[in-house]
């Protein structure tokens, strides 16, 4: 049994508590769902003294399990309104696991606006002043960090935006380079850790024991067979190793559904020029380095380091998602470019979905020209700089739009839309409209079935088959952010009808439980409930569970010209009240 580490930010006080009963047994987003469900009141406001952040690593965290390295963070959302987990690689949950802490609570908020660093090792925890590190970049905070507490440290920072408490503020993790190339992106969790007053969370476990596994035989036996289920198959075991996430690029921009100029059309004729292979290639002539772990113990290996024209690094963990955001639907076709803004991004702690929407929305109200990068890497250099402009865009694809007087805005539950189209990618829509996360790719993924074949196949382009396939996704989804592990496992485990029972022999070796597939299973639905509850706590109703009615339009490319089936804003797609 570990123990819950609260902090009171306003007293600057902490204390170690045991787990509960009623969170016995849970880790990642199903901790983190849960109490926030229990200990934060729904109708609070999201930079309140009232909400928590709380950090929480996976059940299968700190043992040698391939790629169960996540952390989950979770809060009430800035951004949506509603609850939120982001997760992210890094450092930070083997570390936690290692000292024997399910989860760090960040409680109350400071009356005055002196930042704090938390530091948590072996021989307890200090509460330390961060006036130095004040206005400074993730990348220079980082850095002084492991000059500081020693290399291999984990690191969760704020940067500028986070400091300003903007909606689209990430938490970003230091990678296994000290870089700030991981980041709990989604739903402006790094605002809630600005409004505490936190500037960044180190975490070092030296001295500290490995994690205790009840049978280790079986787990080794288990994690043997985990890890070759990984490498054999095509995507976990090649794709992304060779390409990392940007070998999606030229796969759903053939598809029809890459997103371009703020989604009026499915395919961006410069795909090829931000495509993975580009991006391969120009890593490749520039000595980077195109196959990286995100965590200690990682097997896919899909980021990456990316150096600009002079060999010099430019940015790290540059992913599909980022490229789409700032590249097609922005229209910018230079990689270069793009990759300044994921730096930007990186260093000021900004959604990289979130920012590249927004950098759409502002071309789209005319503040700054259609694919001009070089415009767009000035208009997002504002957030470092304190300045107007920057606290517009910071807040998001909808403020933004809102501030414009545009009214095409790509959002559900006030989050931009990730790097699918609804229209002919439909099981990754009803994910859009339905989750509890607002859109969010990650928390269904109904790109397997719909373009990759991956776990069967759901025509793309109908209504039938597609809510069921969201609906079984994001129960999977949310029991593997439970368990700690990469979204990205899911490819081998829909494909292997060994795939989930291996991972219930891992939870089972490590723990000493007796669990089944089927209690998994159920895992993932009662942290959906969970999530929804609170949503209606606080004030969400089935209206909220659509798409905007530009979604309505028919779009090119022609071998679709579909639209999403939400026919009117009366008879949204929606899931049973409980699952």
């Amino acid at each position: 049994m570990g123990k819950l580490l609260r902090v009171n930010t306003k007293e600057k006080k902490f204390n170690f508590e045991e787990v509960p009963g009623v969170y016995a047994g849970l880790g990642g987003r199903a901790l983190t769902s849960k109490m926030i469900l229990d200990e934060v009141p729904a109708t609070c406001h999201p930079l309140g003294k009232a909400n928590k952040l709380i950090f929480a690593p996976g059940i299968l965290a700190g043992s040698p399990a391939a790629d169960s390295g996540r952390l989950s963070a979770g809060a009430k959302s800035p951004l949506t309104g509603g609850i939120k987990e982001s997760n992210a690689g890094g450092l930070v949950s083997q570390k936690l696991a290692k000292l024997g802490i399910t989860a760090i609570v960040l409680e109350d908020k400071p009356v005055d606006n002196d930042y704090s660093i938390i530091v948590v090792n072996n021989d307890g925890v200090q509460i330390l002043p961060a006036g130095d590190l004040v206005g400074k970049g993730n990348y220079a905070v980082m850095e002084s960090m492991w000059k500081k507490y020693g290399k291999n440290v984990g690191v969760l920072s704020i940067g500028q935006a986070g400091e300003q408490c903007l909606k689209g503020a990430s938490i970003n993790q230091a990678d296994m380079n000290g870089r700030p190339g991981r980041a709990h992106g989604r739903g402006g969790l790094g605002a809630v850790m600005g409004a505490k007053k936190i500037k960044a969370i180190v975490v070092d476990d030296k001295g500290a024991p490995r994690v205790a596994i009840k049978d280790p035989d079986a787990f080794k036996a288990a994690n043997k067979k985990w890890v070759d289920m990984l490498h054999t198959h095509p995507v976990t075991g090649q794709g992304l190793p060779a390409l990392g996430t940007a070998v999606l690029v030229n796969v759903i921009n053939e598809a029809g559904t890459f997103p371009t100029k703020n989604f009026r059309s499915g395919r961006f004729e410069h795909a090829q020029d931000i495509s993975g292979e580009k991006m391969a290639e120009l890593i490749q002539a520039r000595g980077g380095i195109t196959t990286e772990a995100c965590h200690p113990g990682c097997v896919i290996k899909c980021s990456n380091v990316y150096h600009d024209k002079e060999g010099k690094y430019l940015t790290s963990g540059f992913e599909y998602e980022t490229i789409w955001a700032f590249g097609g639907h922005t229209t910018i076709k230079e990689l270069d470019d793009i990759a300044m803004l994921d730096r930007l991004c990186d260093d000021f702690g900004l959604d990289t979905i979130e920012m590249g929407v927004t950098i759409g929305i502002a071309m789209e109200g005319g503040l700054i020209p259609w694919g001009d990068g070089k415009a767009a890497i000035g208009l997002l250099s504002k957030v470092g700089d304190y300045a107007p402009e920057g606290k517009i865009i910071g807040n998001g694809a909808l403020f933004t739009g809102d501030a414009l007087g545009v009214d095409r805005v790509p959002v559900c539950k006030k989050q931009a839309f990730p790097a699918y189209d609804p229209r002919s990618c439909k099981g990754v829509g009803v994910t859009y409209a339905t989750t509890p996360m607002g859109a969010d790719h990650t928390a269904g993924y109904g790109v397997t079935a719909n373009i990759l074949g991956v776990g069967g196949t759901v025509d793309p382009h109908k209504k039938e088959g597609n809510v069921a396939l969201s609906q079984g996704l994001q129960i999977a989804t949310a029991a593997i952010d439970a368990a700690g592990l990469c979204l990205f496992v899911a490819f081998a485990v829909l494909d292997n009808e060994d795939g989930l029972p291996t991972i219930v022999e891992m939870l089972n070796a490590q723990h000493g439980l007796s669990l089944t597939p089927n209690d998994v299973l159920e895992l993932g639905k009662s942290i959906l409930n969970n999530e929804k509850e609170f949503n209606k706590k606080a004030g969400f109703t089935k209206v909220d569970d659509q798409l905007p009615e530009m979604f309505n339009e028919k779009f090119p490319p022609i071998i679709h010209n579909g639209i999403f089936p939400l026919k009117n804003c009366q008879k949204p797609l929606t899931f049973d009240n409980n699952l």
